[in-house]
């Protein structure tokens, strides 16, 4: 890989785990998605300097092309991501779902109370 491209692909994990950490600072970011997004920096920064890995889980996965490598590892990523935030979304669904009905019921027991 040419200098030129480490430096920047180097500066953007930089500036990309620096955004992560600043999101976690400001508590726009939970920890638990902060410590993944940390790790994908810091394995794009390996990949970065440690290009013959690249090429070698290129050779293992019968890929042609390293760029195809980190496609295909990008998407599996993307759909783990989604996977997570749908389970996340159905716990958080049936949550609400509960709470309403806690509510409701609450809600009923007050205006049979002031009924009476």
């Amino acid at each position: 890989m040419p200098l030129n491209q480490k430096i920047f692909a180097s500066c953007l994990a930089l500036v990309f785990f620096l955004f992560v950490l600043d999101l976690a600072r400001r508590k726009k970011l939970r920890v638990e998605y902060s410590i993944l997004w940390s790790c994908t920096a810091a394995i794009i920064v390996v990949l970065v300097f440690w290009y013959q890995s690249l090429l070698l889980i290129t050779r293992l996965i019968g890929a042609v092309l390293p760029t195809t490598t980190l496609f295909i590892f990008g998407l599996m990523f993307l759909l783990f991501l989604n996977l997570h935030f749908s389970v996340r979304l159905s716990e958080l669904s049936e949550q609400v779902k509960n709470l309403a009905q806690e509510l409701a019921l609450m809600t009923a027991k007050k205006e049979s109370r002031e009924n009476n």
